[in-house]
């Protein structure tokens, strides 16, 4: 019986020696270093704080909508945008790139764009549709979820000069645009059905085959003719003389861009 009682302590001593040593509550992650991998405890403070700001955006957005500010919705869903385009770009300016940044920002995105939008249009006008709408908004925020989802399994093995369907954010804007463009108008049938068209409608170009140009292979670091800087100036005068309507207008530009494209692409093959 000594003999036994020994070895079963001798056994236990041996797993959790094994067990690595973790602090509760603590972030750890394995990265390769010169080839070997090596554990590293904690967080990057930055990138990381600019994703809790987006994910802050987009629960204003819900917040607001739900007592009646649309506008300020509206505007908190463009603001969860730029906080996620800088967060992935700092993190690589400043090489602080981790696993950990990348699942907490796609969760963010799913609240920033995929939720928030949803209800912001749902409580802003869907809401009069009974079970109709809800079930628009439940196709917006579905599509939201599966097109982040097969976003993060298609990182590496698809073309960077395209998305395949709708980019998240890109149909966020869209939806947001819309209500910030119309949030003082009154409820008319025909805004209705505009609502159920482009909440329903990005919904569905988020999860389609659809591919979209991402100007990933822009070269911003280039030098350009002087005319450029000009141009720019020019597009953010238009942007703030009415910033509801260009925005709206060129998000939803571009979400109709990827059928069309795919459209005139097919005329010929078909004609062949």
């Amino acid at each position: 019986m000594s003999e036994e009682k020994h070895s079963v302590e001798a056994s236990t001593v041996k797993s959790h020696a094994q067990e690595p040593e973790v602090d509760i509550g603590e972030v750890v992650e394995e990265e390769l270093v010169g080839g070997a991998p090596v554990r590293r405890k904690g967080i990057y403070l930055l990138p990381n704080a600019l994703t809790t700001a987006s994910l802050f955006s987009g629960f204003y957005a819900i917040v607001a909508a739900a007592n009646g500010l649309f506008d300020n919705a509206a505007v908190a869903v463009f603001v969860s945008m730029i906080l996620d385009g800088l967060d992935g770009r700092v993190a690589r300016m400043t090489n602080t790139q981790s696993k950990f940044g990348e699942e907490y920002d796609s969760l963010a995105d799913m609240v920033a764009f995929g939720v928030a939008p949803g209800l912001v249009a749902f409580f802003w006008s869907l809401n009069g549709l009974g079970k109709f709408g809800w079930a628009i908004t439940f196709i917006y925020v579905a599509g939201a979820a599966l097109r982040l989802a097969r976003f993060n399994t298609q990182i590496g093995s698809v073309d960077k000069k395209y998305f395949v369907g709708l980019p998240s954010p890109s149909a966020a804007a869209c939806v947001a645009g819309l209500v910030w463009c119309f949030h003082a108008f009154d409820n008319a049938a025909w805004l209705t059905a505009l609502s159920v068209l482009v909440v329903g409608g990005t919904g569905v170009l988020m999860v389609s085959n659809i591919f979209y140009r991402s100007f990933k292979d822009l070269d911003l670091r280039g030098r350009v003719p002087f005319a450029a800087i000009l141009l720019f100036v020019l597009v953010l005068i238009v942007i703030a003389i009415d910033p509801a309507t260009v925005l709206f207008t060129g998000f939803l530009v571009y979400a109709l861009s990827g059928p069309v494209r795919a459209l005139f692409r097919r005329k010929p093959r078909r004609a062949a």
